[in-house]
């Protein structure tokens, strides 16, 4: 988790770098979008080397996008234990009792593809600039304040949580507590879930009783505007036309 939320791409010099903030959240989720109604390999297959395109554009460190890669390629890994082996269709080969079918390995073939294909997109987008810079265009998009706040909030205050877990991880330990497979290990781990979600609800009543003490009426104020000049148009025209293809490969029969 760590990996996929710290800010090592948001700084760095490149064209993506340096495209406006309100293109990249729109071309990131057009894009998402589109790559994620698709199920034609046909389509998947451009789009995944438009997303690579997109990292080479960034010049991010291809260690640290193939370490977020990992991440998510580790959940879909269980994928390929599961529908090769559930999905009905034609046999390829068995292990014991187990039979994988030719439809279960293309269904996770395309799922991995679609969601490596939208993991590159986002990183090259969206992790080029800060979330209080995505907070900021997600305004001015229009997308609901509420949604743009509680982006600020869990951003500003995830690491707090994580602190106050640590602080109870400790506490337990200091008392002589070492986990077990035993009802006593289960209760505690309980409780200490419940003081977390606890002394979290604490903390947002003081957060936000201190935001009234300043005068929030639920908008921020920025004092830096953003400014669309004609290479971000040209930019974004490029783009769009490289979805409309990825679009076109999937719906043209």
């Amino acid at each position: 988790m760590r990996l996929l939320i710290e800010a090592g791409f948001i700084f760095g010099d490149s064209i993506l770098h340096r495209l406006d903030p309100r293109i990249k959240v729109f071309a990131a989720g057009i894009f998402s979008v589109v790559v994620a109604v698709s199920d034609r390999f046909l389509a998947l297959v451009p789009a995944f080397f438009i997303a690579l395109f997109y990292i080479i554009l960034a010049r991010l460190p291809i260690q640290s996008v193939f370490n977020r890669l990992l991440i998510v390629n580790a959940f879909i890994f269980f994928l390929w234990l599961l529908l090769p082996f559930t999905t009905d269709g034609f046999p390829l080969f068995s292990i014991g009792p187990l039979t994988a079918t030719k439809e279960g390995i293309l269904l996770a073939t395309l799922i991995s593809l679609k969601s490596n294909t939208i993991i590159l997109a986002l990183m090259a987008l969206m992790s080029t600039m800060s979330i209080f810079t995505m907070g900021r265009a997600l305004r001015d998009l229009h997308v609901p304040s509420k949604i743009v706040h509680l982006i600020f909030m869990t951003y500003r205050y995830i690491h707090v949580i994580y602190q106050e877990y640590n602080r109870l991880i400790q506490a337990m330990k200091i008392r002589g507590f070492h986990p077990g497979n035993n009802i006593h290990t289960y209760r505690t781990y309980a409780y200490l879930v419940g003081m977390l979600l606890v002394k979290s609800y604490e903390r947002a009543e003081r957060v936000h009783a201190a935001m009234l003490c300043r005068g929030f009426h639920g908008k921020f104020h920025d004092l830096r505007e953003f400014h669309i000049n004609t290479k971000d148009l040209i930019i974004l025209v490029l783009m769009l036309v490289g979805v409309s293809g990825i679009a076109l490969l999937q719906w043209m029969r």
